[in-house]
């Protein structure tokens, strides 16, 4: 054997290194064949949690398939579209988060994750805008610089569903400014701004000053807004004020409260609202009282307070166990974390 051929034989493709499987599979000739193989096929998952979702995926993407008899052009289209909304993505831009919020697909997700408790504070899509660097504040600050919009002040408790405070609870936050941009969305972005996290008291008692946000139009550059223009369907959402709550032995609440009013909270392009999520704001024409919050021009501002209530982890697993139970076909399959 030459060395040059030797030399060759390193860079040939190899398989995975699995085998062949331990029966025979017809020949695709019909195509209920390709279903029919490739069902057989997923019966070798390891994992039985992987096994039940990919049989279920392979079902219903070959029956809509088949009966909406999808043609190669239309396919093809599908594909460049999904690459698009890949390509669209940054570490700041997620153009997938967005597709599945539009689709209603992480409201669907999150609902089902997160069933009612009765008292607790109920979830809401995370959305596209959130990052990993809001800065951590004290008591009081605020998550906005000067002139990101009008004052607001938020103030609650963090409790449990048994009316006790969590001192020491996590609060996150993030919100549009006054013009309805994320600080993401501005290219010029040094730092972040309109977010930060801040903790509960000894009382479970929290505040911040902010900014009054508002409705605003998710991004329309991209695929994601050529899809809805596509579906007649408008891209704007209320405005409202992010939240994700963590505290030590309660489930982990990714929420947003959306204040009363707004013409956009019966068609949220993203499906994020819910009822008992939305809030008052209270007019404050006070301008010691605004001074004395710390808002530096004073005047007047908006008050929102909202206590939020935890979930205790075994009570949401529980809730969501027992929607399993009642929703899932196969009793068998597990249900994951």
């Amino acid at each position: 054997m030459s060395d040059n051929f030797s030399a060759a034989l390193e860079d040939v493709a190899v398989s995975n290194g699995l085998p062949a499987p331990p029966f025979e599979l017809p020949f695709p000739d019909k195509p209920e064949l390709i279903t029919e193989n490739l069902l057989k096929l997923v019966e070798l998952t390891p994992d039985p949690r992987h096994r039940f979702l990919f049989r279920n995926l392979i079902l219903h993407l070959h029956q809509f398939v088949e009966e909406t008899t999808l043609t190669t052009e239309e396919w093809m289209a599908t594909i460049q579209f999904l690459t698009r909304v890949g390509q669209k993505c940054t570490d700041i831009r997620q153009e997938c988060i967005l597709l599945s919020d539009t689709l209603g697909v992480s409201a669907l997700v999150d609902a089902i994750n997160n069933p009612p408790i009765s008292g607790g504070t109920e979830s809401s899509v995370l959305g596209p805008f959130h990052t990993d660097d809001a800065p951590d504040l004290d008591t009081g600050s605020s998550i906005a610089s000067e002139g990101k919009g009008r004052y607001m002040y938020v103030e609650g408790r963090v409790l449990g569903t048994d009316g006790k405070p969590i001192a020491g609870a996590t609060i996150e936050t993030w919100e549009t400014d006054g013009h309805g941009f994320y600080d993401t969305q501005y290219a010029n972005r040094e730092a972040p701004d309109c977010r930060g996290r801040v903790k509960s008291g000894p009382d479970g008692r929290y505040e911040f000053r902010a900014v009054v946000p508002v409705p605003y139009p998710i991004p329309g550059d991209g695929p994601v807004g050529d899809m809805l223009l596509l579906l007649g369907r408008h891209n704007m959402r209320p405005n409202h004020l992010h939240f994700i709550v963590e505290a030590p032995g309660y489930n982990r609440l990714v929420t947003a409260v959306y204040p009363e009013g707004d013409d956009w909270l019966s068609s949220d392009a993203v499906f994020g609202v819910k009822k008992s999520l939305v809030v008052k704001l209270t007019d404050v024409n006070d301008d010691a009282e605004a001074l004395k919050r710390g808002f530096a021009k004073g005047g007047s501002f908006k008050l929102l307070k909202f206590d939020i209530v935890m979930v205790p982890e075994a009570d949401s697993r529980a809730a969501r166990e027992q929607f399993a139970k009642e929703h899932v076909k196969d009793a068998a399959v597990p249900v994951s974390a």
